[in-house]
């Protein structure tokens, strides 16, 4: 019995235009997919590494505007405003900027849902495709051989693949990455609120200083 194998090149040069398109759609997704992953990890670490370097009293490059916001609300004196106010005022100020770094910080995430839920829909429609192909040359051929049905189910089930390989990963990153960000956000968090305390209490001190010199 002899055994036939086929490539993937040349089951791609087999494929129709149609199948042909649907491959090099999935497999561009899945290249932006693992750069959009690695984008994703790499502002995962470097974010969580300045927030660790914050907890150790340090004020890393990456927020700095999240201090400066701090220190720009809390150098606001409103008369009439009780210290819980202000303070909440410099907490509501930091996070604004928070969430600008969190964004930047996770890049193209939200790009990523949108690949894990869109590939495998692209991917049947490869597969509804060549099924499709498989009959059309069934009519033309008068026969239901395995030869003439073979190419149209091969492009089927090779875009139905590609299409899964473009979105388990894509879904995974997604997950991961969004889980990674959300436990940042919060122990960021509660370091804004750290913060915006001694902040809030420092200008008070010195804006009472002032005023009884």
């Amino acid at each position: 019995m002899n055994n036939v194998t086929i490539s993937p090149l040349e089951l791609f040069a087999l494929a129709g235009i149609v199948g042909k398109s649907v491959i090099v759609i999935l497999l561009l997704a899945a290249t932006w997919c693992w750069v959009l992953i690695i984008e994703g990890v790499v502002g995962a670490i470097r974010l969580n590494g300045a927030v660790r370097r914050w907890r150790r009293n340090e004020t890393p490059p990456q927020l700095a505007t999240i201090v400066g916001a701090g220190e720009a609300a809390s150098s606001q004196i409103v008369h009439g405003e009780s210290v819980g106010d202000m303070r909440q005022r410099v907490i509501d100020a930091m996070n604004r900027r928070a969430r600008v770094v969190i964004a930047n910080a996770e890049g193209g995430l939200a790009n990523l849902a949108v690949i894990s839920s869109v590939a495998p829909f692209v991917g049947l429609f490869g597969t509804v495709w060549g099924i499709m192909s498989s009959f059309t040359a069934i009519a033309s051929a008068k026969d239901t051989s395995l030869a003439v049905v073979a190419p149209g189910i091969a492009e089927a089930l090779a875009t139905t693949a590609i299409g899964l390989f473009t979105a388990i990963p894509a879904s995974i990153g997604y997950t991961r990455l969004g889980s990674a960000f959300g436990a940042i956000a919060i122990e960021l968090s509660g370091l804004i609120e750290e913060a915006a305390l001694t902040q809030t209490v420092q200008h008070i001190e010195q804006h009472i200083g002032e005023e009884n010199t």
